[in-house]
């Protein structure tokens, strides 16, 4: 009896097992995020900040992560110095997110990496980076869209749905985000967070 794909191809016994490992990749990354969500509920941030450490993320020791993180593939994710990142952020690293230093994230932002190509005919998955840079303030409900880089202190305001690069020092807002002002702010200094003891004692 023959297999058959979604689409209704007849697999080969290669297909199968290509198939089938993918289908234990999922499972994996389903179980990885539930785990993952969990601890986004643990009220020391510390501990929440241990465990994405270890599940692969690379987050720099001064940078927090506030509680209600939803998180796909940590391992894809690199988030530097002095950043916060607000309460119920969801951020995908299927492909690279970077996010640079002291970038501020508000509540319930959306970042994704991946998405469905529309036009397609079998509808499949596309991937693209995600780079956020220095001194990035990004508002409360916002959504980055797969392949955006926002430059160097822009600012996306509230609700925006951001589906093309932001030049730096723009403010954006809207759906689709267009440039609506310029922040005055040319070169920023400014630190989000206190320095952390342990980061202190580095410097003895």
């Amino acid at each position: 009896m023959a297999i058959r794909d979604k689409d209704g191809k007849t697999l080969s016994f290669g297909q199968i097992l290509a198939k089938g490992g993918k289908r234990i990749d999922n499972i994996f990354l389903e179980m990885t995020t539930y785990l993952l969500t969990l601890v986004g509920y643990f009220p020391i941030g510390a501990v929440r900040m241990f465990f994405y450490f270890i599940s692969g993320m690379d987050i720099h020791s001064s940078s927090t992560i506030n509680m209600g993180a939803r998180i796909y593939h940590p391992s894809g994710i690199t988030i530097g110095e002095d950043c916060i990142i607000g309460e119920k952020i969801t951020m995908d690293g299927r492909a690279a997110l970077t996010i640079g230093n002291h970038v501020d994230i508000a509540s319930e932002v959306m970042i994704y990496n991946s998405e469905h190509d529309i036009n397609d005919p079998t509808f499949i998955a596309t991937e693209s980076p995600v780079t956020i840079g220095d001194y990035v303030f990004i508002g409360p409900r916002a959504i980055i869209l797969p392949g955006v880089t926002i430059g160097k202190g822009a600012v996306v305001a509230a609700g925006a749905v951001v589906t093309k690069d932001v030049p730096e020092n723009a403010i954006v807002g809207g759906v689709p985000a267009k440039v609506i002002g310029e922040r005055k702010l040319k070169n920023p200094s400014y630190r989000l967070r206190r320095i952390a003891l342990w980061n202190i004692l580095k410097r003895f």
